[in-house]
């Protein structure tokens, strides 16, 4: 008895063609970021195509922005791989609507349009606001090492610049005395038609990696020049000395070297002089950025993002929050970070704004047993650590810092794995951070989208 199957013919052909909307189910993500990227202001970006003449069309830019977006959404972010789901991915497909713009098209738009496209967070978060999933009750603050797009093997430090450099002067000085007294065998060796003072390769090498070694060691001598410079403006703003405040000499033996020189152990690397050595959270230490972000307690959307190159938390904190100011309009009601955003500055910037602080001065170990809250009063003369301390030990500190671990670090950990950002793709900060902020925006698009809130909820501009 011959089974019965469904029907199933690879070469049937199409009596009417099909429309993208039967491609994909409704409520699909691709659908999602099509309607919500048609509400977008994309006037920075259209405004300079219709400014250049051009002969062939170019492709449109909102086309463009929305197979971008929802790759950035699904973890796909080389061009390359880009313009192969433009071919075989359905969904890719669906939002190019049968185009298919070569790896170099897609890179190139990014670059050109890469600050155009980070602005793009502002309006999402907005989107979010209005569709009421912040709240700014409770936000916290927290960074997150992640890879530059640079090997710490292509990093050196200033000490070993300078002994290199002297090195390399000195193989570079010999290799031309060398060639002064060989010029027969030069003759011989390079022909006969050639004049033999041609630089041999090995020669151009060591001469091309000298010039890379200056440029740097004069790149982090300016900028010890500038760190000097503004250490000198924050110690002519202190008060003068009297004879109520003795003067403190600094501890420590003297520098030898002239004021403006760089440490011996500062470093800077080839590949991408922006990014520094940096320790991960595995204790690694790793060529990498800082990548800053405040999250709001209601659906951990980011509300402020942020990279930079230093390593240390602590100075973060008062630009990310006026970010959150100039972002949304207002202020969060509390704020909460880990240690390394403590300093008695940072609180009281916050209490200025009348922002509820709950940052510990002391790392919190997991082991450590609980102590008893406080009771009574609290004490006149208790300094900024210890009123802290005192603060978070109380049944409401406790409960309220505990959300900054299931507020900010699950976010950090679903940019890592399900958007793949371990590694930035761009080098230079101040390509890196827009980077950083088309992330952050895919990030708030997958939390819009979760939501079950239509993409419309804030009409931005007309289309």
């Amino acid at each position: 008895m011959s089974k019965t199957y469904r029907p199933y013919n690879p070469n049937q052909m199409f009596l009417l063609p099909p429309s993208l909307k039967d491609w994909l189910p409704e409520g699909h993500l691709a659908y999602f970021v099509s309607d919500l990227v048609d509400q977008l202001d994309l006037s920075a970006i259209e405004q300079v195509y219709e400014r250049e003449e051009r002969g062939y069309p170019p492709y449109h830019p909102r086309m463009m922005v929305k197979v971008l977006l929802y790759a950035e959404c699904v973890g796909v972010r080389s061009s390359r791989k880009i313009e192969k789901r433009l071919v075989e991915d359905v969904a890719f497909r669906v939002l190019g609507a049968g185009n298919t713009p070569s790896f170099r098209t897609i890179a190139e738009f990014r670059s050109r349009h890469l600050k155009e496209l980070a602005g793009l967070f502002a309006q999402v978060l907005t989107v979010c606001w209005k569709s009421g999933l912040v709240s700014l009750k409770h936000v916290a603050l927290d960074g997150t090492k992640i890879r530059a797009n640079a090997s710490k093997h292509k990093a050196m430090s200033y000490g070993r610049m300078k002994e290199t450099r002297a090195r390399l002067e000195k193989e570079i000085e010999e290799r031309f005395r060398s060639n002064e007294r060989l010029d027969e065998e030069e003759d011989r060796k390079f022909g006969f038609d050639k004049r033999g003072d041609e630089l041999p390769e090995d020669l151009v090498i060591r001469e091309k990696r000298l010039a890379k070694i200056k440029e740097a060691m004069a790149a982090l001598e300016e900028e010890a020049r500038a760190e000097e410079e503004a250490a000198k403006s924050v110690d002519a703003g202190q008060p003068a000395e009297t004879a109520t405040t003795p003067s403190r000499k600094k501890r420590g033996p003297k520098r030898k070297d002239p004021p403006g020189t760089p440490k011996n152990k500062a470093q800077r690397n080839f590949t991408d002089p922006d990014s520094r050595i940096m320790k991960n959270s595995d204790k690694a230490f790793i060529q990498a950025y800082n990548a800053q972000a405040i999250v709001d307690g209601e659906s951990q959307v980011i509300i402020a993002a942020d990279l930079t190159n230093k390593a240390s938390d602590v100075t973060h904190l008062p630009d990310m929050v006026k970010q959150v100011e100039s972002n949304l309009d207002r202020k969060p009601r509390e704020l909460s970070a880990d240690a390394g955003y403590f300093s008695e500055k940072n609180v009281t910037f916050l209490e200025k704004r009348k922002i509820a602080a709950y940052i510990p001065p002391d790392k919190q170990k997991h082991s450590a047993s609980v102590e008893p809250p406080p009771r009574g009063r609290i004490p006149a003369n208790l300094s900024c650590k210890d009123r802290m301390r005192r603060k978070l030990r109380t049944v409401r500190g406790r409960k309220t810092y505990a959300l900054r671990k299931q507020i900010v670090e699950p976010v950090f950990g679903q940019v890592k794995t399900v958007q793949g950002v371990r590694q930035f793709l761009l080098r230079s900060k101040l390509k890196v951070r827009a980077e950083w902020l088309i992330v952050c925006t895919a990030h708030n698009i997958l939390k819009l989208f979760r939501s079950g809130k239509p993409a419309n909820t804030a009409v931005l501009c007309p289309t």
